[in-house]
């Protein structure tokens, strides 16, 4: 039985990884005095990953890892003034616009009052509590829990702290990775809700999912048909 829904945030309740996209682009255009950017997504993300136990996730992170390959890339040719247009480019992304997903407060007010409703999110503190201000969806939930990580030590963590047994709740998110392998690997139940781009490092080998049991709407009004309300 079903006593606890944790939504995932980014690119779940609302639209996320196309600004990232969009700071990429013009990243790459910036770079282009200095080198050819033909594979400029990947040498950033290589940045990323290396600095992701040291700065975590999200816009501020991702930010200082465009200055960091901006100067490794150019040689320390880059300007103050180019350096100050990429702290720009991370400014803009952190107080983009939020725009919820299709279905996602429909969904929220039908199940409200009738489950304990959680907002389980990984990133930077400030940033995650600002967007979920800034989505007006913040009454909507009992638990708010943001992570540095979403793995099996943290969800069990996240079990224990709230009283809950992992086959009491249900995952909804868009990442394989992180909302739903770790999840089921508990016990709990997940649904998987595709988003149309994924960030690479959220993206797994098919040959993980085969035998792991999971369902996947196209919409999150699906997942009303789960549940008495």
């Amino acid at each position: 039985m079903i006593k606890m829904i944790a939504f995932d945030a980014d690119d779940t309740l609302w639209v996320n990884e196309p600004y990232f996209t969009h700071a990429q682009e013009k990243f790459a255009k910036l770079l282009s005095a200095y080198i050819d950017t033909s594979d400029i997504h990947d040498l950033l993300y290589a940045t990323e990953k290396k600095n992701l136990a040291v700065f975590g996730y999200g816009g501020k992170s991702f930010t200082l890892s465009m200055i960091e390959t901006a100067i490794e890339l150019s040689e320390e040719k880059i300007t103050g003034k180019e350096i100050q247009q990429i702290i720009d480019f991370g400014k803009e992304l952190l107080t983009s616009p939020i725009e919820l997903l299709d279905g996602v407060k429909d969904t929220l007010e039908a199940l409200k009052g009738s489950y304990q409703l959680m907002v389980l999110t990984k990133g930077d503190l400030f940033d995650q509590e600002a967007k979920l201000a800034r989505s007006g969806l913040a009454s909507y939930f009992d638990h708010v829990e943001i992570v540095s990580e979403k793995d099996e030590a943290t969800y069990k963590a996240l079990f224990q702290r709230h009283n809950v047994k992992a086959e009491e709740v249900m995952m909804i998110g868009n990442s394989l990775k992180s909302d739903i392998l770790p999840m089921i690997a508990l016990g709990a139940q997940a649904v998987h809700v595709p988003y149309h781009t994924t960030w690479v490092h959220e993206l797994v080998d098919e040959s993980t999912l085969e035998g792991k049991a999971y369902q996947t709407v196209s919409n999150i009004r699906e997942i009303l048909t789960f549940f008495e309300y």
